[in-house]
């Protein structure tokens, strides 16, 4: 299967929402690794990043998400549990901390991004977005979300997002309250379990001439 396309759809024909995960099998270190760069590199409006990732490999604490999960097993069986917090709202600080890593990165003056800054500040603190901040940042870490299922499936590792979750319980349990950031949503990485009824059965899709049209 050498074909770039054939290994891409295969991959995403082979993922599924992973209802049963295997709690012994554990993704390994380099794989995990590649997976987080997958998140960083992640695409977002301005490229301001306006979200974190918290993997919470903790027992104890994933015990205690359970319940605050409708009591989805993923939570505590599957190998990493990542939950995305999306900013609750954008200040100047956050664009001025932006605006800064871009210069450095680029070794560009900082005076020669002063109209940049300003656009996205008129935009996401100031402006239109800066009303709907943590719904535009939730927004940003769903694209996030689907780019690391997708990873996680070329590297043949099983995922299951979780929506199913109290978002306002999980901030309580991983004191985030305060902290400028909320729970968005959640995503389970492992391996399936065998005993997983789900595996094999048929993905249930529109065909493509009822979602994709050409104009």
């Amino acid at each position: 299967m050498n074909n770039p396309t054939t290994r891409l759809l295969a991959a995403l024909e082979w993922r599924y929402a992973t209802k049963g995960f295997d709690a012994a099998k554990k993704i390994p270190a380099d794989i995990w690794q590649a997976l987080e760069k997958s998140l960083v590199l992640t695409p977002t409006s301005y490229g301001l990043q306006p979200y974190k990732f918290l993997v919470v490999q903790d027992a104890g604490r994933r015990a205690e998400l359970l319940p605050r999960s409708w009591g989805q097993k993923q939570v505590v069986d599957c190998s990493h549990y990542v939950v995305f917090l999306a900013r609750t709202e954008m200040k100047t600080a956050d664009v001025d901390r932006f605006v800064a890593r871009l210069a450095a990165v680029r070794n560009t003056p900082m005076e020669k991004l002063t109209n940049y800054r300003d656009m996205i500040l008129s935009d996401v603190v100031n402006g239109p977005r800066g009303k709907i901040a943590h719904e535009w940042a939730a927004r940003q870490a769903y694209i996030a979300l689907g780019n690391l299922m997708t990873c996680a499936a070329i590297l043949g590792v099983d995922a299951c997002p979780m929506e199913g979750l109290v978002p306002a319980e999980y901030d309580q349990v991983l004191n985030l309250n305060g902290s400028g950031y909320a729970t968005v949503v959640a995503c389970a990485l492992g391996y399936r379990a065998t005993d997983d009824k789900f595996a094999g059965l048929a993905k249930v899709r529109y065909e493509m001439k009822d979602l994709i049209q050409h104009v």
